[in-house]
C-alpha cells in the first residue's frame, strides 16, 4: 500500500483524508476564531490580497475549493454579481455546514456541496476562477488535485492557491518556535484541541515550498505560473494561468 504524509507521521494513503477530516470536525466551531487568534488576524490581509488579485468581473463563474467558513466565497460573491456564480465546496461536511450558515446570516445564498478536490463533479472548461485557500496541503494527491482545477477552468481561466509556505531564513528560528511551542498551547485554551494545531504546524513543513508548487503547477497544465510571498512568505499566492 502507498503511503503519504499526515503531518510528520507516514500513514496509509486511504486514512489520510479520514484523518484530516477528523481534525477539522473538531477545530470547525472555534476555526474563524483561531485562524484571528493564530494570525494575529493577518488572515484577513491574505485572502483581501487574493481577492484583488482575482480581480472578479460581473458575471464571472468562480470555484471555491476547501472554502470552509467562506470568507473568500462571500468576497467573491460581491463581486460577481447576481448574473455570476460562485459555488462554495468543502471535503468536510462540518467546515462546510458552518460556511454556509455564516454566509446565509450575512444574506448571501450560494451553491455549496461536500466534494473532493481529487474528483471535482464539473464539466470540463466551465469556471473562470478557482480558489483552494489554505487547503492544498491537506490533500493526499496534490498532482491529482491540481490537474482537476485545470480542467474545469476554461482556456485562459486561472487558480489562485493561498497556502502556508516555506518562510524567509531570518524568520525561521522564531516561526518554528512559534509553529510548535506557542500554536498548540492556543489551540488547546481557545478549542481545547492542541493536537490539531500540532498536525497544522507539521502540515506546513511537509508541504511543497513556493518553487516546488510552482513546478507541480506546471505539470498539471497550467502554461504560466507566478507566486507572491507575503509576510515573509509565511504564506505565498500562487497564480496559474490555464492555456
Amino acid at each position: 500500500m502507498s503511503s503519504t504524509h499526515f503531518g510528520f507521521q507516514s500513514v496509509d494513503e486511504t486514512q489520510k483524508a479520514q484523518r484530516v477530516r477528523s481534525v477539522f470536525d473538531s477545530v470547525a466551531p472555534k476555526y474563524d476564531l483561531m485562524n484571528d487568534l493564530m494570525s494575529m488576524g493577518l488572515h484577513r490581509a491574505w485572502k483581501a490580497y487574493t481577492v484583488m488579485v482575482a480581480n472578479l468581473r460581473e458575471g464571472d463563474k468562480v470555484l471555491d475549493i476547501a472554502g470552509g467558513t467562506g470568507d473568500l466565497a462571500m468576497a467573491f460573491a460581491k463581486r460577481v454579481g447576481k448574473s455570476g456564480q460562485v459555488v462554495h465546496t468543502d471535503i468536510n461536511e462540518a467546515m462546510l455546514r458552518t460556511g454556509r450558515n455564516r454566509l446565509l446570516d450575512a444574506g448571501v445564498a450560494l451553491p455549496t456541496l461536500v466534494c473532493d478536490a481529487e474528483k471535482l463533479p464539473f464539466a470540463d472548461n466551465y469556471f473562470d476562477l478557482v480558489s483552494v485557500a489554505f487547503g492544498l496541503r491537506n490533500m493526499t494527491h496534490k498532482d491529482v488535485a491540481l490537474a482537476e482545477m485545470q480542467r474545469v477552468l476554461k482556456p485562459g481561466g486561472r487558480l489562485l492557491v493561498l497556502e502556508f509556505s516555506k518562510v524567509a531564513a531570518p524568520l525561521e528560528k522564531v516561526y518554528d518556535w512559534y509553529s510548535f511551542k506557542v500554536l498548540p498551547q492556543l489551540g488547546k485554551m481557545v478549542a481545547g484541541d492542541d493536537s490539531s494545531y500540532r498536525y497544522l504546524a507539521e502540515s506546513i513543513r511537509v508541504h511543497p515550498d513556493q518553487a516546488e508548487l510552482k513546478s507541480m503547477m506546471h505539470k498539471g497544465g497550467f502554461g504560466h505560473v507566478d507566486y507572491h510571498n507575503m509576510t515573509g512568505g509565511v504564506v505565498a499566492l500562487h497564480v496559474g494561468i490555464k492555456c
